[in-house]
């Protein structure tokens, strides 16, 4: 039988736990992991339960979600999985229904993290922006930093709050005020509270909270508009502000849809595409090395590490890749088989957005907008500038704008 049907035929109950571990558990938590046959989780967690005769427990596999399906199937019933607080903040609940089906999956959940950060910090919810830097790179907190914010980062271990300290610092948000909250809701509970430029605290917790409160003159990059061209290193090959901002009002970026930037140059098309929401992704393709490099430099300075670059000329670098759900092509739209590969992947309902500047891509814009529909303009952009002792208007070269989107098929 395969294994998503035997999956199906059964149920998971995923238990939260507290940091105090099975004495986190009320009455109904104890004996519903009591009366499991089996119970998954992860080592410390199954580490923190009282010995049950003849119950089988086993630990998460590597990678987690490529061989979940096989161990819940190969699970004997009643089975409990272990999560840390509330398993549907950033935790194995959400997985656990995407593979099973909300049907298949009952949460018992415990006070998260966040919410008793929170209550230690007095701060309200809707105050806070929550941050999850769990086994990544904390510079993902950069699109939330701007001064007077308040932020609640879940630390991967020991380490984090001494690379967010020092992320702080660099850049210039050296005043924001850290207090480190370590093993929340637990007996040897802790807290240390310093400024991000004065951090010097070296011994905290593995199981820490970091609480911010942004001050500084930092750079300004939050997330919420469109950055400036000056927030980019750049050689030159950069969709500008203007037009960067009527590409992603069609692009439309949404919560985990995933983009491809084809001739990505700086990659300032992906890079504003993942910072409009922590779950958006983007391909960044770019045939030539240095400005592959650069991507890779503009991802990581504007807080978005994840960005995955592709060296590789389209449309050979594109047959492998995952089917987006919108494409920007900002350069090579005249190479052969580039505008097909791009369409032809699109996923239906996806965006397709092409810029040129040539007599030789306006042309093959026109003869696509003809073909499939769309919109197609022109984007002229003047500047005020100095004209002797007056001042006047200087053109920038009009960019030819495409944009359409894929009928459902």
């Amino acid at each position: 039988m395969p294994v998503d049907s035997v999956i199906m035929a059964k149920d998971v109950t995923v238990v939260g736990l507290g940091a105090d571990g099975w004495d986190s558990l009320d009455t109904a938590g104890k004996d519903t992991v009591l009366a499991a046959q089996t119970v998954l989780g992860g080592a410390r967690h199954l580490a923190l339960l009282p010995n049950v005769p003849g119950q089988s427990r086993r630990t998460w596999p590597s990678p987690l979600r490529d061989g979940l399906a096989a161990l819940v199937a190969e699970a004997e019933p009643p089975v409990v999985a272990l999560a840390s607080g509330d398993p549907l903040v950033s935790g194995i609940g959400t997985t656990l229904i995407d593979i099973l089906g909300r049907d298949r999956v009952r949460v018992v959940p415990a006070v998260s993290s966040v919410a008793l950060a929170r209550a230690r910090m007095g701060w309200a919810a809707e105050t806070v922006t929550t941050v999850r830097v769990v086994g990544r790179d904390v510079r993902r907190i950069v699109p939330a930093l701007a001064a007077g914010r308040r932020l609640v980062v879940l630390s991967s271990d020991e380490t984090t709050p001494g690379l967010v300290a020092a992320l702080l610092t660099d850049l210039g948000y050296g005043a924001s005020s850290l207090t480190v909250l370590g093993d929340l809701g637990a007996r040897t509970e802790s807290r240390h509270d310093g400024t991000a430029a004065s951090w010097d605290v070296t011994q905290v917790p593995r199981l820490n909270v970091v609480a911010i409160e942004v001050r500084g003159a930092g750079p300004g990059w939050a997330a919420g508009g469109i950055l400036p061209d000056e927030a980019f290193e750049h050689t030159g090959q950069i969709t500008k502000r203007d037009m960067r901002a009527s590409a992603l009002a069609r692009l439309a970026p949404a919560p985990g849809q995933l983009l491809w930037d084809v001739g990505a140059g700086s990659g300032s098309i992906g890079v504003e595409w993942m910072r409009a929401h922590p779950t958006a992704r983007c391909i960044a393709v770019e045939s030539r090395p240095d400005r592959a490099a650069l991507v890779r430099r503009n991802a990581d300075t504007l807080g978005v590490p994840d960005l995955v670059v592709v060296e590789g000329a389209a449309p050979e670098a594109l047959g492998n890749l995952e089917r987006p759900h919108a494409v920007f092509v900002g350069g090579g739209a005249t190479v052969p088989g580039v505008m097909e590969a791009c369409w032809e992947a699109l996923r239906p309902g996806g965006r397709l957005v092409v810029h040129g500047v040539t007599a030789e891509t306006e042309a093959l814009l026109l003869e696509q907008y003809r073909r499939r529909g769309g919109e197609l303009v022109r984007l002229h952009i003047e500047r005020a500038g100095p004209l002797g002792s007056f001042t006047g208007w200087t053109p920038a070269r009009a960019v030819s704008q495409w944009s359409v989107t894929k009928g459902e098929s």
